[in-house]
């Protein structure tokens, strides 16, 4: 019984992982149409990034598994996005997403302490995703750019 138990919180361990982790390669990107619907200037921040990412979509891809499509993440296992405090230092930020971060952290005044692994998404795709994120679910903290984010990957190697 013991090992079921293990083995179940095991795979549901990297099943979740798995789902927080964002790829980024050619075939995944989403293809521009023109029947799209249109984008608010948040949701697609063109000017910032070059036009070649879309926030909202990546968000959908890489985020929404551990944060939710509202931002409010899961109660004890993953923080809050939605009228996050942690957020509001946009390079600790961005260093979240290149790097991922393990242990304890705090949002909004509650502890969590749990895994997000690094994100494997371009300097285009972070700045697209963080400009979505800081334009919507009650954020504040205006676009990123792909050269912000690119200065700070140099720091962090």
């Amino acid at each position: 019984m013991k090992k079921l138990f293990f083995a179940s919180l095991s795979a549901m361990s990297l099943f979740i992982l798995a789902s927080c982790g964002g790829g980024s390669n050619e075939a995944s990107k989403p293809a521009e149409t023109a029947a799209a619907p249109a984008k608010t200037e948040a949701a697609a921040p063109a000017a910032a990034t070059g036009g070649a990412a879309n926030g909202e979509e990546i968000y959908k891809k890489t985020c929404i598994a551990c944060h939710q499509a509202n931002g409010a993440g899961v109660p004890n296992t993953f923080p809050p996005l939605a009228k996050s405090d942690f957020i509001a230092d946009k390079e600790k930020t961005v260093t979240q997403v290149i790097k991922g971060k393990t242990g304890e952290l705090v949002v909004n005044g509650v502890k969590y302490n749990n895994t997000m692994p690094p994100q494997n998404l371009k300097d285009e795709e972070i700045a697209a995703v963080l400009t979505y994120v800081y334009s919507n679910f009650g954020n504040s903290g205006g676009p990123v750019t792909a050269d912000e984010v690119k200065a700070i990957r140099a720091k962090l190697q």
